[in-house]
């Protein structure tokens, strides 16, 4: 054989060796991500909560940049050498799929064909069907930082537009009380449009049912939260492509502690009723009868899961329940009760345990965890095995005592000791509150996010 048939012939071995390597890992990827989406569609994780990908095979080529893309890393995955949704109830929106896909085969929707998205009426100036009081932020179907604060920044330029051609309001006998905008909600999209206003001269107040920072609050620890660069009205731009849980947080407060801007902690609204020109929006308190307050205009920046969702037993209003982990060190060497069965409720009673918390029972009226990713039942049963936690099962709460909390379960009625009862049982949604100030809600089967929404 001559040399150059040689040299041929360990060029064809050499490509042929890529190729098998190649395809060999491609075929190892599709299994996983398979079996990851089998997994999924046994524990019923198939549907998104809100904005999230929608896949067309036809044009996908199938070259893994969304996958790549996804800050999430296990909502997408390729299988068939097509992308597909292997985890939907975990994406939250961040939109970094569709901007990765080289061949425009990603377009962001709210809702799928089987479940729809319950999605309040809201214009291109994030204005309601109701005058003067408008919408932004997650409530709105945005589930990224980004977009909330994007969309907080831009409605208050409008109704600040809106102010100014409006003029003073003319005889007004509560002209003192009354505040130029009342923003519910001191999360991302609340604080960007309190310091918005702050800047454009309009007197601002904003009412918070727990402290700021809204959903990010319940994250888990050192989660990442953002992706992309940020601004804040009147700040100078944050250029972090990446920012976790708590420098996010941190940074809100530096931002909050400088700006000053009237928050009102506490404070849960219960109405809003457009009065005259205004609306008087009424609050309750835990510890205090309800207030009201006077405003020209009204800006709902809360999330969509409202109102934490309680137990619904005896002494539950005591100051032993909380429904937001803070700092977990605040309960070492206490004994501590965790309420409910998913991701929250698993990971906030692993961090209890490891910030020393003398004894962590987790408390679920299921059979099992199974709809926690498997990380952390994973985690759970291995706490559960050392000694370090104790699983209830099939139990639920029957009432908040001055000891702990008291639950029936498959050993009857017993009472677990409790410096902290920390419930995670998912949120009510406003609905309520929406409907009764007059706004109205639509449901979404897979409506695409419209152009401009996360500008």
């Amino acid at each position: 054989m001559s040399g150059e048939s040689w040299v041929y012939l360990l060029s064809g071995l050499f490509c042929a060796s890529v190729v098998a390597l190649y395809l060999r890992r491609e075929a190892s990827r599709n299994r996983s991500a398979r079996s990851q989406l089998e997994e999924a569609r046994a524990r019923g994780l198939t549907e998104p909560a809100s904005l999230h990908p929608r896949i067309d095979p036809g044009r996908c080529m199938g070259s893994g940049a969304c996958v790549r893309a996804c800050p999430e890393k296990t909502v997408l995955g390729l299988v068939d050498n097509r992308a597909v949704l292997i985890n939907a109830s975990a994406c939250i929106g961040h939109g970094a799929c569709e901007a990765a896909c080289p061949v425009e085969a990603i377009e962001l929707v709210f809702g799928t064909a089987r479940r729809g998205v319950d999605i309040p009426r809201v214009r291109e100036t994030f204005e309601t069907n109701v005058p003067g009081l408008f919408i932004a932020g997650e409530l709105g179907g945005m589930g990224l930082i980004r977009n909330a604060v994007t969309q907080g920044r831009q409605a208050v330029e409008h109704l600040a537009a809106g102010l100014r051609a409006e003029g003073p309001a003319a005889e007004d006998p509560d002209a003192a009380r009354r505040v130029d905008l009342l923003v519910v909600g001191a999360g991302p999209a609340g604080i960007a449009a309190a310091l918005g206003a702050q800047r454009a001269g309009l007197r601002v107040r904003v009412l918070e049912q727990g402290t700021p920072g809204g959903t990010i609050l319940s994250y888990p620890r050192r989660k990442l939260v953002m992706t992309q660069p940020m601004m804040l009205p009147g700040e100078p731009p944050w250029l972090d492509r990446e920012l976790r849980k708590e420098e996010l947080l941190e940074r809100f407060q530096r931002v909050l502690e400088t700006r000053k801007p009237e928050i009102l902690c506490g404070e849960q609204v219960v109405e809003v009723r457009r009065e005259g020109g205004g609306f008087r929006v009424a609050t309750r308190r835990a510890d205090e009868d309800g207030t009201e307050h006077l405003a020209r205009r009204v800006l709902l920046a809360i999330g969509r899961r409202g109102t934490p969702r309680r137990m619904d037993v005896p002494g539950e209003n005591g100051a032993r329940v909380q429904y937001q982990l803070g700092e977990p060190e605040a309960w070492a060497g206490e004994p501590c009760v965790v309420v409910g069965g998913g991701d929250s409720a698993l990971e906030g009673a692993l961090r209890l345990a490891e910030a020393g918390a003398s004894k962590v029972s987790l408390v679920h009226r299921g059979d099992s965890v199974s709809r926690a990713k498997p990380a952390n039942q994973e985690a759970v049963r291995a706490a559960t095995a050392a000694g370090r936690l104790d699983l209830r099962l099939e139990t639920r709460p029957v009432a908040v005592t001055d000891s702990g909390l008291e639950v029936e379960g498959p050993q009857g009625l017993q009472l677990l000791p409790a410096a902290l009862v920390l419930v995670q049982i998912g949120g009510e949604l406003p609905t309520a509150l929406l409907r009764q100030a007059g706004i109205v809600i639509d449901t979404h089967f897979g409506r695409t996010l419209r152009r401009g929404d996360d500008s």
